[in-house]
C-alpha cells in the first residue's frame, strides 16, 4: 500500500507549543513533498511523561525516555503512522522497532541566555536557571561563582519564572524560539565558545522500521547534511556510553562532504573539562567513536567515570 493511499495519515507529538510547532512544520514540509492537503495528515498529541512531571530534574525521574515512551508505544502499537521529536531528547538506543524516517533542516544550534548579554556580564553570585546537566556544567566551568538550581518547564513558563524573579537568568535553545516565534528573545552565545547539546536545533521523525510506505514517503523530506551530523553525534553519545547525568556538549558543522566535530566533556561540578576536535567523511560511522575514545582517554576521573565508555 502507497503511504497516500492510506489517509489520513497519522503524526504522534508531545503536546508542548514547542513539540506542536515542530509537528506542523512536519506536516507543511511532508504534504508539500508528495503533494496532498495539509488536512490529510492528522496531528495526534499525547501528553509525555516528562511533561506531567516539572518538579524535578528529568535525570532524577527516568531520563530521556519519559520524552519518549509514550509515543515509542502508540508508534510501535499502530496507533500512529510516526512521531516527531526534538533530536536531542531521544535516547542514543532505542527500540529495535523504530527506525529514523528523516532529520529535517537542521535550525540554529545556539542557546540563548536570558537576563544578562553574556556569560560574562552575569552579575557575581548570579542564580541561573537550567534543568540540562550540560548548561549546569558549562555555566559552573565559565563562572565558577555562579549556581545553577534547576528549572524546567516549556519556553513561556521558564520565561514567568525569570520575570518573576526565581533566578537571574537562563538558557533556552535559539532553535525552539524561532519555532515559537520568539526569536528575539535574549542573548545567543557564541557555539565555538559555549558547545550546544548533541543534535540540538535537529527534528527527528520516527516510524516503524518495517513500515517500508512511510519511509519512504519521509525520506523526501529527509535532510541530508542535518541527518549526518545528527547521526555523528549520536554515534559520539553512544561511543561515550554517557547517561542523562553526563555533560556532553559537541558542535558539528558539514562542508564538502566531510564533518568537522569538536566536543567536550565535563564533571558535572564544572571543575573539570576535556576536549577534543575531529574531521572526518560523511558516512565514516567509526570516527565518532574514536573521538570518544580520545576524549575519555584524557578525561579526569570526576568526568570518566560518569561515562560507561570509560570502563
Amino acid at each position: 500500500m502507497s503511504f497516500v493511499s492510506n489517509l489520513p495519515i497519522r503524526l504522534g507529538t508531545r503536546r508542548s507549543p514547542l513539540a506542536m510547532a515542530q509537528a506542523e512544520e512536519a506536516r507543511d514540509r511532508l504534504a508539500a513533498a508528495h503533494a496532498i492537503a495539509r488536512a490529510h495528515i492528522e496531528i495526534v498529541p499525547v501528553t509525555a511523561s516528562g511533561d506531567r512531571i516539572q518538579d524535578r530534574a528529568l535525570a532524577e525521574i527516568g531520563g530521556k525516555a519519559l520524552w519518549t515512551k509514550e509515543l515509542d508505544a502508540w508508534l510501535i502499537e499502530g496507533r500512529i503512522d510516526f512521531a516527531v521529536h526534538s533530536a536531542k531528547d531521544v535516547e542514543t538506543l532505542r527500540p529495535p522497532e523504530i527506525a529514523i524516517g528523516a532529520v529535517l533542516p537542521r535550525e540554529d544550534v545556539r542557546d540563548v541566555l536570558v537576563g544578562a548579554a553574556s556569560i560574562a556580564a552575569l552579575p557575581a553570585g548570579a542564580v541561573v536557571g537550567t534543568s540540562a546537566p550540560r548548561r549546569a556544567a558549562q555555566l559552573r566551568h565559565a563562572r565558577p561563582d555562579c549556581t545553577a538550581i534547576t528549572f524546567r518547564g516549556n519556553v513561556a513558563t521558564r520565561l514567568a519564572k525569570l520575570a518573576a524573579g526565581e533566578v537571574d537568568a537562563t538558557f533556552l535553545a535559539a532553535a525552539g524560539l524561532k519555532r515559537l516565534g520568539e526569536s528575539g528573545t535574549g542573548h545567543p552565545l557564541d557555539p565555538q565558545e559555549w558547545l550546544p547539546a548533541p543534535g540540538q536545533a535537529a527534528i527527528l521523525i520516527e516510524c516503524r522500521a518495517s513500515d517500508a510506505a512511510t519511509r519512504e514517503a519521509l525520506a523526501a523530506i529527509d535532510d541530508a547534511p542535518s541527518r549526518e551530523a545528527v547521526l555523528a553525534e549520536r554515534a559520539l553519545l553512544a561511543a561515550l556510553g554517557g547517561n542523562c547525568h553526563s555533560p556532553v556538549a559537541v558542535l558539528s558543522t558539514i562542508e564538502r562532504g566531510h564533518i568537522a566535530m569538536r566536543a567536550a566533556l565535563f564533571s558535572p561540578d564544572g571543575a573539570e573539562r576535556v576536549d577534543a576536535a575531529a574531521t572526518f567523511a560523511t558516512g565514516d560511522i567509526d570516527a565518532p567513536a574514536r573521538l570518544a575514545a580520545d576524549l575519555l582517554a584524557r578525561a579526569a576521573p570526576a568526568i570518566a567515570v560518569h561515562f560507561e565508555g570509560a570502563g
